[in-house]
């Protein structure tokens, strides 16, 4: 199934068991809360995923896991964060074996490349795969911008189809439209500005606290685009100091606590990382707390044409 990149596509997080392995049984639940609230695609070894942590034949094994899961009613898509082309390239193709529909593609990772270096590699990858490929442009995190110069060679390239973007700039998505109008999808990155962006035109949303909260997600996102403005704007204030805890350090550990708040996930993290300790884990318990105290009543947005 063809990733067309509208609606909203969580970075779903990886579970573990208590002994660092892959918990594919609660990975799976997680993922038919997802489709049951009415996602439009799932992406696999994100940021947020700990795609760091995880080795080859572990992405191949959710992603086999997911699409065995899903049957083709959602595309499910994998990210990609190595250090060389040569690697990238060849995760993909195993990747695209065994059911990939499509890749969230990051600049090379390790050191900073320049910006010849990058548009390179974007083109290169693309030239090893059929499938469609969303660009992760996060310049904050990973230190290096993919530019509208860079987005100009990546044109001639059918297949790079979409950016996430994750620039902290609501106005390029103006930009981005005013260039090269419809050829890129756009979808927002970065959990606090997606109302915005979505009325600035963006197409999606690659959410974060989606994994905890799948219903209330798509349903901003449906309402938004139904021109429901009254009726998301009130969901998206509730959630705002939620969201919140996916522009954090440990934006990782946060969301799981919440997926364990909402019955969707559990804490267990791969070292370097831990589990939150002491105050932290109480703030961030209080945050979630509260919002599960005052947790909105959601109008029917199923019903809404998703687009």
């Amino acid at each position: 199934m063809k990733a067309d990149w509208l609606g909203v596509y969580p970075a779903l997080t990886t579970k573990f068991t208590s002994s660092g392995d892959l918990d594919i049984p609660m990975f799976l639940h997680n993922v038919d809360a997802q489709m049951k609230a009415g996602v439009d695609g799932i992406i696999i070894g994100g940021s947020l995923g700990e795609s760091s942590t995880l080795s080859h034949d572990e992405r191949i094994e959710l992603i086999q896991a997911a699409r065995d899961h899903v049957q083709g009613r959602i595309p499910v898509v994998m990210n990609v964060a190595e250090g060389s082309l040569r690697s990238a390239v060849q995760l993909a193709k195993r990747a695209q074996d065994a059911g990939a529909d499509g890749f969230m593609l990051l600049p090379p990772m390790m050191y900073k490349p320049t910006s010849q270096e990058t548009a390179d590699y974007f083109m290169a990858f693309a030239k090893s795969t059929d499938l469609s490929i969303l660009v992760y442009n996060n310049p904050v995190d990973y230190k290096v911008e993919i530019t509208l110069d860079m987005f100009e060679q990546f044109a001639a390239h059918d297949n790079i189809a979409a950016v996430k973007e994750s620039t902290r700039d609501i106005s390029n998505v103006t930009r981005m439209r005013n260039r090269f109008g419809d050829r890129f999808k756009i979808l927002c990155g970065v959990d606090t500005l997606a109302m915005e962006e979505l009325l600035m035109g963006a197409d999606g949303w690659v959410a974060g606290l989606v994994c905890a909260f799948p219903e209330e997600t798509v349903a901003i996102y449906r309402l938004i685009k139904a021109g429901r403005m009254s009726e998301a704007l009130p969901i998206y204030r509730w959630f705002l100091p939620i969201l919140e805890l996916d522009i954090d350090p440990q934006l990782v550990q946060n969301i799981k606590l919440a997926e364990v708040l909402t019955g969707l996930g559990n804490e267990n993290v791969r070292l370097p990382r831990q589990r939150l300790q002491g105050e932290r884990r109480n703030e961030v318990f209080r945050i979630l707390a509260k919002g599960l105290e005052n947790r909105p009543k959601l109008p029917d947005y199923l019903s809404i044409k998703a687009h």
